[in-house]
């Protein structure tokens, strides 16, 4: 059975160039995984970034549990991310290279019940290719609505 949490940066494609893309595993605590399953959680203001050779989630929000008590977890903390030693390596020497940034994509629990973030590699739009990317998105939706 396939989850229905399925939680999408949607302003992502329209800010950046994604260039790759990686899976990687969350450290939860008891009550985010709770509140994440009730869909309650945000990754539209997020960023990925190093602290030594860890990679971290800054900025996600998951919401407070509604029956967690004094242990409810704090809604904007900084979360692990768990990806191979080697992608590790990859993403800090990508992330030296001028102008790329790490970014959340979507956020899902998978068919094991563990919840998963897809992070991208992404270079930032200019105005321009920002403009550009509406011209893209309109023609298609114009081509879809005449039939074509």
């Amino acid at each position: 059975m396939a989850s229905p949490v399925k939680i999408k940066n949607r302003k992502a494609s329209f800010e950046f160039f994604l260039l790759e893309k990686f899976i990687a595993g969350i450290v939860l605590t008891g009550t985010e995984i709770k509140s994440l399953r009730g869909g309650k959680a945000s990754i539209n203001e997020a960023y990925c970034a190093f602290t030594g050779d860890e990679l971290f989630v800054r900025n996600m929000h998951i919401a407070e549990y509604d029956f967690g008590t004094y242990n409810n977890h704090e809604p904007k903390r900084e979360r692990k991310l768990l990806l191979t030693r080697r992608e590790l390596r990859k993403l800090k020497s990508s992330l030296a290279e001028k102008g790329l940034t790490l970014i959340p994509t979507f956020l899902f629990i998978n068919e094991k019940g563990l919840a998963k973030l897809e992070i991208s590699l992404a270079k930032g739009k200019k105005l321009y290719d920002k403009r550009e990317t509406l011209k893209q998105k309109d023609t298609k939706r114009d081509l879809e609505r005449s039939g074509y």
